[in-house]
């Protein structure tokens, strides 16, 4: 699954299936299949694509299932996490026993409980600052009243 998260296209490849896409899309028609070809090219350049969002919804269900699962794998390499799960609980709605699937959605669980405690962290922080720096103030006018 990581190398799936993390496996970036050759940009001889992009180029390949970008012309493809191009001359379809001149003839007036660009196919399913080479959308989504170019779609999960892009996806690997960290470039989020509407056109698996686009062809989710007018495939079949077959189809449907690397539609989602390559949304919800984009998703999660932009560290959109929730929208990244919502795409593979749908997909788990359809195929509760995708494997897959599974994996990436503990992943991505594992990394939205990762950003949830870093915000929290920053949060906090922020917190203890102002706290302090809110005792120094008070500490400092206290002084000043005693001086007078």
């Amino acid at each position: 699954m990581e190398a799936v998260l993390s496996d970036v296209v050759a940009p001889e490849d992009l180029k390949k299936f970008e012309k493809k896409y191009n001359n379809e899309q001149l003839k007036g028609s660009v196919s399913k299949e080479t959308k989504f070809e170019y779609a999960w090219c892009l996806i690997r350049t960290n470039i989020y694509v509407f056109c698996l969002a686009e062809l989710v919804h007018k495939s079949s269900k077959d189809d449907s299932r690397d539609y989602l699962f390559y949304l919800a794998v984009a998703n999660y390499r932009l560290k959109e996490y929730e929208k990244a799960l919502k795409f593979i609980r749908t997909l788990l709605r359809n195929e509760p026993g995708n494997k897959q699937a599974l994996e990436l959605e503990k992943l991505i669980d594992k990394a939205l409980k990762k950003d949830s405690l870093v915000g929290m962290a920053i949060v906090g922080g922020i917190g203890l600052g102002v706290a302090g720096l809110a005792g120094l103030i008070g500490l400092a006018v206290s002084k000043g009243a005693a001086k007078s």
